[in-house]
């Protein structure tokens, strides 16, 4: 591989306007295609193979018309103090409102507080359900605007207004702390690099590959119903891995540039050597993002293929358009150890012979390896505490900022009808071949009310032909909560006893139902996606490192810094740690798909360090070096470039915990502690004293194997046996002129 990568980064090199013109061209095809592009919508949530999904289907098919994915807007009324929602007055305002909202393009149907039962027992409290046709992100504007005029004139008469559900929903923004990170990530590598304009390539390569990836999600988004935090996600992962793929070639690129060899040659070799790294730590990435697909949730199927897709335009940006931009930079991206004039270039160095931080670290842990090993596993031990108190949810309107309309509408409705009825269940009854449907219903609703924590059981509501009704139940607890869990496992058990007796299936559904699905879903699957990405993880780093314990090192590591960002995520979001200065107005239970999202992206991007470190240490030892000093040696030359990787893809993770959407807010959090403690604790402090530990053991590996696996040649082997037949040549060509002198 070394050799073909090398001939790439050479013809990458020559060609350079040929591969410029290849990316340019492709970014504007990708850009010209999202132009013309329908907006992203809300991707369709579906779950198969849970009951859940099974009664929303059900539903569909029984019930047609009824605009089950429709979005829905709950608009509440709270009488001023002293009065009550059926006073004449505040009567006439909700009726005018009402009448205003049923006379919408998008509007499927309006429930009227008054007839439909939606008035609480105090009369304090009054609320209209306004049912859409379309779903909540691809309402018009003019729809929402309409429903918060509507608002705005019940609010003039002197109600209290406010609107809940997902009518309001809006395309997530990810905020100005976006650009900070962008930010952070220059001035590191302007520091690790010492030239502005190399400094300038991984980020200018970096925010291409993103451009073409996100126009290509955006182009495709309503084709293969792509949802809008698709793109947001794709972007985040693809920057990171992006400035860091960029930024190893680029630095081995100067290495090689300060051992005297020429441009073109230098690029090849940074190619062949950091760019197999590269490679293979991409391919962690994309094993791991594609392998959420083992979930079966579409929407996490979609948007790990997706960033998947990045993470892998980044690798062959890395790979050609590096090397191009190389070529055209010339001269003024010096060598390794030199700096611009800009950034105090040209000065005498006083201490040019003194080890870097890298050598002094590596040196530090080498001597005292048990120390730093028990104090790292110690450390994120206790950090990974908090994940044992993990709660699994998904955010509803309660986990909103107070400041939001959705938010305070949740709050008057609990205030007004309990906590329960933000979170009401659905049961389907679906009694056909029965005889006697009518008797099936009322038997359902009559066992459902003798439950513990049920507060109102609403009459069967039957469909056209008879067989099929839908129950509306409201839960004494709000929704997130594990009463309201174990209602729903009691409805379900309830329902089994039904069948066994009648024949009729009882469903149960609703956003409630659906979250609890989704959480036990994502639980089932996360041991069985942990075995199939890290046990392909493991059987391609075992071909990377030639080594079994090696490989085994990293992905225990790994889950030392997985565990430990899920302690960090529960104590922020769930126990509210740190809360004000996170930006986290409410807390809560942890999104359910967070513990398996974290664990496939951490996954891949702890093997991209695990990959650009310990590459340079196996290289040192093949070439001779006794462990412990193959340890230091690569510590000496990568480093400085992973702490600059690492800080650069912390500073961009960060970024996204400004965002507007909870979920983003959170991944962006968990992905940039997640890296703090893989990089800093478990590489950088872990990895170098168990290798110490270990010494030569660390690289055994049977001979049967070692002769069946094929020679990757990570490590560039193949280029030193060029140079070494290069300089063999040479000598020959020497001795030949000195006979003939």
């Amino acid at each position: 591989m070394a050799t073909f990568l090398y001939r790439l980064g050479r013809f990458s090199f020559r060609k350079r306007h040929f591969v410029a013109l290849f990316w340019v061209a492709l970014l504007a095809l990708a850009g010209a295609g999202a132009a013309g592009a329908p907006a992203a919508g809300n991707s369709s949530f579906s779950i198969p193979g849970t009951e859940a999904q099974k009664a929303f289907d059900l539903l569909d098919e029984r019930f047609p018309g009824t605009s089950a994915d429709g979005a829905t807007a709950r608009v509440v009324f709270k009488a001023p103090d002293g009065q009550r929602m059926t006073d004449p007055g505040n009567k006439a305002a909700v009726q005018e409102t009402v009448d205003e909202l049923s006379g919408g393009a998008e509007v499927a149907r309006v429930t009227d507080p008054y007839q439909g039962g939606g008035v609480s027992q105090d009369g304090s409290t009054a609320y209209a359900s306004v049912t859409y046709k379309v779903p909540g992100m691809e309402l018009e504007e003019s729809s929402r605007e309409a429903l918060k005029a509507a608002a705005g004139d019940a609010r003039d008469s002197g109600l209290t207004v406010e609107i809940g559900g997902d009518a309001l929903q809006a395309v997530p923004e990810t905020g100005s702390a976006e650009i900070i990170g962008i930010g952070v990530a220059a001035v590191v590598l302007v520091v690790t690099l010492g030239s502005l304009l190399a400094a300038g390539l991984p980020l200018l390569t970096a925010i291409v590959g993103v451009g073409i990836g996100v126009a290509t999600i955006t182009a495709l988004a309503s084709t293969l119903d792509l949802g809008s935090t698709t793109s947001i996600l794709a972007s985040m992962i693809g920057l990171a891995v992006g400035i860091d793929y960029a930024l190893f070639v680029v630095s081995r690129y100067r290495a090689e540039l300060a051992e005297g060899r020429e441009r073109e040659e230098a690029a090849g070799r940074a190619v062949g050597t950091a760019g197999s790294a590269v490679v293979f730590a991409g391919l962690t990435v994309v094993i791991a993002l594609v392998g959420l697909s083992v979930v079966n949730i579409p929407m996490l199927t979609k948007m790990g293929i997706a960033a998947a897709g990045t993470v892998a335009v980044a690798v062959l940006i890395a790979l050609t358009l590096i090397p191009a931009l190389l070529g055209y930079a010339g001269r003024r991206v010096r060598p390794a150890g030199e700096k611009s004039k800009l950034l105090g270039g040209g000065r005498a160095k006083d201490k040019a012979d003194r080890p870097n931080m890298g050598t002094r670290w590596a040196s530090f842990v080498v001597r005292r390896p048990l120390a730093v090993l028990l104090l790292g596993v110690v450390g994120l031990g206790a950090a990974a505490v908090p994940a044992g108190s993990l709660e699994l949810g998904l955010p509803d309107d309660g986990s909103q900022p107070t400041s939001t309309t959705q938010r305070r509408a949740y709050d008057l409705l609990s205030e007004g009808f309990g906590p329960g009825f933000n979170g009401p269940l659905v049961v389907v009854v679906d009694a056909k071949g029965s005889d006697d449907p009518q008797a099936v219903f009322q038997q359902a609703g009559d066992e459902i009310k003798a439950l513990d924590n049920v507060v109102n059981v609403a009459p069967a509501a039957p469909d056209k032909a008879g067989d099929t009704a839908t129950i509306a139940v409201i839960p004494d607890a709000k929704p997130s909560s594990a009463a309201t869990e174990d209602l729903v496992h009691d409805i379900r058990a309830a329902g089994a006893e039904i069948k066994d007796g009648t024949g009729a299936d009882v469903l149960v559904t609703g956003a409630t139902a659906m979250n609890i699905d989704v959480s036990q879903k994502l639980n089932d699957a996360l041991v069985p996606y942990l075995v199939l990405v890290v046990g392909l993880a493991f059987l391609l780093l075992i071909v990377v490192f030639r080594s079994i314990l090696v490989p085994l090192k990293a992905a225990l590591g790994f889950l030392l810094s997985v565990l430990a960002a899920l302690g960090a995520v529960v104590a922020v979001y769930q126990w509210g740690w740190l809360s004000g200065l996170m930006g986290v107005e409410e807390t809560g239970p942890i999104m359910s798909m967070m513990p398996i999202f974290m664990v496939g992206v951490v996954f891949g991007l702890a093997m991209d360090y695990e990959v650009f470190l310990v590459t340079r240490i196996r290289e040192a030892h093949v070439h001779g070096e006794k462990p412990a000093q193959a340890v230091v040696t690569g510590f000496r030359y990568s480093a400085r470039v992973v702490t600059a990787a690492a800080i650069i893809m912390i500073a961009v993770f960060s970024g996204f915990i400004g965002s507007s959407d909870s979920m983003v807010k959170m991944i962006g959090f968990g992905l940039a502690i997640a890296v703090l403690f893989d990089a800093f604790v478990v590489r950088m402090a872990i990895v170098p004293a168990v290798l110490a530990l270990l010494g030569a053991k660390a690289w055994w590996l049977p001979k049967w194997l070692d002769r069946a696996l094929p020679n990757v040649d990570v490590e560039g082997e193949s280029l030193a046996v060029h140079d070494r037949a290069a300089d063999k040549d040479d000598e020959d060509d020497e001795d030949k002129e000195l006979v003939r002198a």
